[in-house]
């Protein structure tokens, strides 16, 4: 836990101000790394269980693609909701209520889709929709129309409802049957590294304030994270053979833990 905490920090710490003079803390952040996997791998009960990326390709192309996925996602809660408030001089129960429709609409998505299978439709319309909506924040300036920025939240409530559930059901049949809990935890985690990312991305953009240029910028970063979101998913071949949901563990003809295949 300590080695594991210790590359996290250190990573952190140097994302949060990024100068080619803190880069020892991107060594000491990889030197943590590899002795936790070195102690992982001779641990009989290890604290997180690295075999699960043996050899298993499409799982660790879920994590980055997990990753990629909830940079945009916290990137909009921690910068938009910043921006809704120093940007467009909105109070912040204001910027609060206008995260609502947001959540809302993933809340719908999720219910309406949840049970469907195409995880790789689901993913690709997820990324289409994350990358609609950053063009959308392109536009943003001081006195934009609330009807703008409750459609902002709309369209990014969409990939939000779609996003977790297609992830959580890659896991489910990419995994090794007997490592199904390790692999799953480790899907939370590439998505709480997505949030340290996102985290460290808006305190560079908003250095200052989280002014409009600043946002503009933010956006550009999460455009990008999103289009890379989109070019994992198109390129995954894998993802042809996750055809049934977590609902439907018997869906498919191949046994769960070997539809990834060679």
């Amino acid at each position: 836990m300590a080695l594991f905490a210790g590359t996290l920090l250190s990573l952190l710490l140097f994302l949060m101000d990024p100068r080619v003079d803190r880069l020892y803390l991107l060594a000491l952040a990889a030197v943590a790394a590899a002795v936790f996997v070195l102690r992982e791998l001779r641990a009989s009960r290890p604290f997180i269980d690295v075999r699960v990326l043996g050899g298993n390709l499409p799982l660790i192309t879920t994590y980055t693609r997990a990753l990629l996925a909830y940079v945009v996602s916290y990137s909009v809660l921690y910068g938009y909701t910043q921006w809704l408030q120093e940007g467009r001089g909105l109070s912040p129960s204001h910027a609060g209520l206008l995260q609502l429709p947001l959540f809302a609409t993933g809340i719908a998505v999720a219910a309406a889709t949840g049970r469907r299978s195409a995880v790789r439709s689901k993913l690709l319309v997820a990324a289409i929709g994350q990358i609609t909506a950053c063009v959308l924040l392109l536009g943003l300036h001081s006195n934009s129309p609330i009807w703008l920025l409750v459609a902002i939240t709309v369209v990014f409530g969409v990939p939000q409802g779609l996003t977790s559930l297609a992830l959580q059901n890659s896991v489910y049949h990419q995994a090794d049957p007997e490592r199904v809990a390790s692999s799953a935890g480790l899907l939370r985690t590439s998505g709480y590294l997505g949030a340290i990312l996102a985290s460290s991305a808006t305190a560079v953009f908003f250095a200052e304030r989280a002014d409009t240029p600043g946002m503009h910028h933010l956006t550009w970063f999460m455009l990008t994270v999103a289009v890379l979101f989109l070019a994992v998913t198109l390129a995954d071949r894998s993802l042809r053979h996750v055809s049934g949901s977590a609902a439907d563990p018997d869906a498919g003809s191949e046994p769960r833990g070997r539809r990834h295949g060679s």
